[in-house]
């Protein structure tokens, strides 16, 4: 397990870890940071506290019983589905005579003809396809003319309820969900206006009810999995235990055959399910269980490396992930670990001729080229993810390897769930980017977990 050391502190308190370049270390979700004399922030460790609904829900119970089907539209990344499946699900089950229908709106729709390969097998597609609460899904919306067919089928299927959770340009969802049901109840989040700009106000008009514009400052002290959750209180007056908003993912054995061979291609070992490989941490069920160890070596764990997000602030240059790997392997408890390095499609062929330069041994790029479910698969496989802010730190959670996540300031909501599994390493400034956290705050973190003195091989 991830954690810090404690040897001489007193009983219940935080150890302090020394801040390097991002100036922020997190610890079983205990944010370190020098704040006049102290290093320990744990607003964001409290207990989230979910609001008790005490008004009517949003969406009656009367036009529930009366609907047939639902339209629920939203810009979905990974990332989101991850949390937000959950709701979905939990909706499915309390209401099943209404089928569940998902717009997936695609954000970089474009008319570009040469991208629409790539927006066509966008990973989350493959996720949904498996998921079987859900009828229909709208996944053609990557271009202008796929999205006005849409649009048009959409229509036909005149949905009694439409609710959009969309949290970007919630006006512009508005005036589309009225456009698809002119005749049914919809639902969308609303944001604060200015009294000149008329055209949101007129978009606005078009809602039957509103959600409030979320956001991190109204929501202090809690995850997105709770203020998912909250929304389903709101607009069903669903309550959904804390325990059933961790992530879930159901991997079929044939995905995970693929990443047994594909470990045995790379010459690589994993740690077996129910217990910990040699010399090394577990992963997937064993870890779930809490029965591998702080301080235990890493010597032939394998180690995932994800330096992507959509955003360019939110990513790590792949030079910087070569740095890493020669870094650690420079260290006794990782000399010997072997390094999974993903990389999205798009730039697999770049990353092949930059690494291919280093040489560097027991070290592999991965791409889920095929299907999404390669994605959890590897890593539910690995002793060890190292990412970037973005899906794959909460894939690591659902699959119970420990995770250290690389984040800025500006979405402490947006922390890995496993508390106990995950090490979060923060920027130092509000408004930096992830770029600004350094291979030695990586290794400090990895130092303090796997000291030299604990590490198996005597060098």
């Amino acid at each position: 397990m991830l954690r810090s050391l404690s040897h001489g502190a007193p009983d219940g308190a935080l150890p302090i870890m020394q801040p390097l370049r991002s100036q922020a270390v997190e610890f079983d979700a205990q944010w370190h940071r020098p704040l006049k004399g102290t290093a320990i922030d744990t607003a964001w460790k409290a207990e989230p506290s979910m609001p008790i609904a005490k008004s009517p829900p949003l969406i009656a119970p009367e036009r529930l019983a009366r609907a047939d089907k639902i339209l629920f539209i939203a810009h979905l990344a990974l990332g989101d589905f991850t949390y937000l499946q959950n709701c979905l699900r939990a909706f499915a089950e309390a209401y099943p005579h209404i089928a569940v229908h998902l717009w997936v709106d695609e954000r970089r729709r474009t008319r570009r003809a040469s991208e629409w390969a790539h927006l066509q097998k966008y990973a989350l597609y493959d996720w949904l396809a498996e998921c079987r609460f859900i009828a229909k899904v709208y996944d053609r919306t990557y271009s202008p003319a796929l999205f006005k067919d849409s649009l048009a089928e959409a229509r036909r299927q005149d949905y009694p309820l439409v609710v959009s959770l969309a949290v970007l340009e919630r006006h512009k969802y508005a005036r589309m969900a009225r456009k698809i049901s002119p005749h049914g109840f919809v639902v969308g989040q609303k944001k604060r206006v200015r009294p000149y700009d008329l055209p949101k106000h007129l978009c606005y008009r078009k809602l039957d009810a509103w959600i409030p514009a979320y956001n991190a400052a109204s929501h202090g002290g809690q995850h997105i999995s709770d203020i998912y959750a909250g929304w389903f209180t709101q607009l069903f007056g669903m309550e959904i235990a804390p325990a059933a908003r961790f992530p879930r993912l159901d991997i079929d054995a044939r995905w995970m055959r693929y990443a047994h061979a594909q470990f045995a291609a790379w010459g690589l070992r994993s740690a077996p399910a129910g217990g910990t490989a040699e010399g090394g941490m577990a992963s997937g069920s064993a870890a779930a269980n809490g029965t591998y160890a702080a301080g235990s070596a890493a010597s032939g764990q394998v180690v995932f490396v994800n330096a992507f997000s959509k955003s360019v602030e939110r990513s790590w240059p792949l030079e910087r992930v070569i740095g890493l790997i020669r870094t650690m392997r420079c260290a006794p408890a990782w000399r010997d670990a072997g390094f999974v390095v993903n990389v999205v499609p798009e730039e697999l062929a770049r990353a092949r001729v930059l690494f291919e330069a280093q040489g560097l041994e027991r070290t592999h790029l991965f791409s889920a080229e095929d299907n999404f479910f390669q994605l959890p698969a590897i890593l539910s496989l690995c002793g060890l993810v190292i990412s970037v802010e973005t899906a794959v730190m909460h894939l690591a959670n659902a699959v119970h390897v420990p995770v250290i996540a690389l984040m800025r300031q500006k979405t402490p909501e947006w922390a890995p769930i496993d508390k106990a599994n995950s090490t979060v390493i923060t920027v130092a400034g509000r408004d930096d980017w992830v770029d600004s956290i350094g291979v030695q705050d990586v290794m400090a973190v990895l130092e303090a977990c796997y000291p030299r003195e604990r590490a198996s091989d005597p060098a």
